[in-house]
């Protein structure tokens, strides 16, 4: 088969069509496909084709030769040899090896095309899904049926370092190839491996890029941890307590190199082991990267909801959540919630912790976005019957005197926590209501220092719940919220007045209730609220002025006469209708 110069040979033709009319017709594309389909005499084709793949080319012809291309690699993918094995038979006398070798080379430069016109932004909506189902295609028909892993690491690696947006092709691989197992499986291993190298690069680059001031560097590695983000979040980890069987998008399924068996038999039971290291490799490298705050805050929103149930071992996460506790602000607020279920669920130890949660306990926090969650989690968090009584005082004084900052919705959660406090830990009641005798002196046995009446022992400064004094202290802050300005909050407040040590008689306030208090739901609250009596302004004679003489001692209001012609109406229109004068 001595077929190597027809290449050649067709080049002739293609030239001769081509200068009729300068550019391509759809009538010609599809000539040039289809005997690139019948004969080999006709291989040149190819690369003319292959320049028309192009988001700038019109849709029709673009599309017309990508299918043909697609016809054509697919029934010839089995004997494309290796890249490797392509870069050895160049130089080789074998006609076939010298076709194998150019095919590779062809094959390489259509993928290449398909990955530009599924990532690039302004490609055509039609255009970037044949492409994107053309590759995928190409994916599945791997050789021998494996999974084409080494193409699908290329299209990744593209995706990861997309300048422009990306997520209409997220969309597509989210709502077609998510499902797969294998498809989620090798996109867990190929961002691990990405993911991994953008950090050692920037590890190894960011000095010398800050010292030369070069901010390129800097936003290109900050658009690739958005990419790495948006991909892991478009491709859910599967429901592994629930899958019994899962589905392949490769013929043989997850099956690595060296590998007898595939996955295809194995147990669900394997296959959700497998995909389950390769989850959490992917995120434990992902989490490593100096993440741009709002990619921080993104995940430590949702990392307790979509990621810590389906790793395989969540305790790998404590060194995250730890670092970002510790913090502070918004950032140990939200960090509260996965730090939670790895010190309920997972046995994590942070002797520190109650120290830190105290600490956070600010007006700010009753304003944040994710106030909801945390008031709730630090409910949970004091439910403990091995909170200590100087433990438990300590943050029913802390919140009391937060009462007297925040907004009335604040002050309705204060209250609902406080009296859940005082339900759950008896001990701790005296601080309703506190007599100081006039002979009493300081517990700490000082004889010298007496109490003084209307001085809170309390120190709202320190951070240390131990070191507050809320012992010796009472909660007169709540006594004020009886006169607050919102109705709401003081008409609340005599649910502390009720014997809370007989936990017969009295229930825990549900603080999901009123964690996602403001100002508009406490409005909405009291205008739907039906009131008998309405208060009214009764005046036993009608007013004739806005003040009255007794609202300004000292003084004497003489109102001018308006009466007379109207041309001294006119002169006095300038003046004051009244004059003041001092006694």
């Amino acid at each position: 088969m001595a077929k190597s110069s027809s290449p050649t040979a067709s080049a002739s033709g293609t030239k001769k069509r081509k200068s009729k009319s300068g550019a391509l017709t759809h009538e010609e594309v599809k000539s040039l496909g289809h005997e690139l389909l019948s004969s080999r005499t006709h291989l040149n084709h190819a690369p003319t084709l292959l320049a028309l793949l192009s988001p700038s080319a019109p849709l029709k012809i673009a599309l017309e030769a990508l299918i043909s291309l697609q016809s054509f690699f697919e029934p010839l993918l089995p004997s494309i040899p290796s890249s490797s094995a392509a870069a050895a038979e160049v130089a080789s006398s074998d006609p076939e090896l010298v076709f194998g070798a150019w095919l590779r080379q062809r094959f390489d430069e259509f993928v290449a095309a398909l990955i530009e016109l599924s990532v690039l932004p302004h490609s055509d909506d039609t255009i970037r899904e044949v492409a994107f189902d053309a590759f995928m295609n190409f994916v599945k028909l791997g050789k021998d049926g494996r999974f084409h892993s080494a193409i699908y690491h290329k299209f990744l690696h593209a995706v990861v370092h997309a300048t422009d947006s990306i997520d209409p092709l997220l969309e597509l691989l989210g709502s077609k190839y998510s499902k797969y197992a294998d498809v989620c499986y090798f996109t867990y291993t190929s961002l691990d491996k990405i993911t991994n190298s953008l950090g050692s690069q920037t590890t190894g680059s960011g000095k010398d890029g800050l010292q030369n001031g070069d901010d390129s560097s800097e936003d290109r590695s900050i658009s690739c941890i958005h990419n790495i983000y948006n991909i892991l979040v478009h491709i859910p980890a599967l429901d592994f307590k629930k899958e019994t069987k899962f589905d392949m998008w490769s013929t043989v399924g997850i099956s690595l190199k060296g590998e007898k068996n595939s996955f295809e038999g194995s147990s669900a039971t394997h296959i959700n082991k497998r995909l389950k290291v390769k989850f959490t490799k992917a995120w434990l490298a992902f989490l490593k990267l100096a993440l741009p705050l709002d990619v921080y805050k993104e995940v430590l929103a949702t990392i307790h909801q979509n990621v810590i149930p389906s790793m395989s071992n969540p305790a790998i996460l404590c060194d995250f959540f730890t670092r970002s506790y510790d913090i502070g602000g918004v950032i140990s607020v939200m960090a509260l919630s996965g730090l939670f279920i790895l010190m309920t669920q997972h046995n994590l130890e942070y002797p520190k912790f109650y120290d830190k949660l105290y600490a956070l306990l600010t007006p700010a926090v009753f304003m944040a976005k994710h106030r909801s969650v945390f008031l709730q989690l630090l409910d949970a968090c004091l439910k403990s019957s091995y909170v200590s009584a100087h433990l438990a005082a300590s943050f029913a004084k802390r919140l009391s005197r937060l009462a007297l900052s925040v907004p009335p919705a604040g002050a309705l959660i204060i209250i609902a926590l406080i009296h859940n406090l005082l339900r759950r830990h008896p001990s701790i009641n005296f601080l309703v209501h506190w007599e100081v005798p006039q002979d009493d002196t300081n517990t700490s046995g000082e004889a010298s220092h007496p109490k003084k009446v209307g001085a809170d022992p309390f120190n709202n400064e320190v951070t240390d719940p131990t070191k507050s004094g809320a012992m010796r202290s009472s909660l007169w802050e709540i006594d004020t919220l009886r006169h607050h300005y919102t109705p709401a909050v003081s008409r609340f407040v005599a649910s502390l007045e009720n014997d809370l040590t007989v936990r017969a008689k009295t229930t825990e306030m549900k603080i999901t209730d009123f964690s996602s208090g403001s100002y508009a739901t406490v409005f909405r609250d009291e205008v739907r609220r039906r009131i008998k009596q309405v208060p009214l302004a009764f005046y036993r004679t009608t007013p004739t002025s806005l003040f009255q003489e007794s609202d300004f001692p000292g003084w004497t209001f003489e109102q001018a006469s308006v009466l007379g012609n109207e041309n001294s109406t006119v002169e006095t229109g300038g003046a004051s209708p009244a004059k003041r004068s001092r006694v």
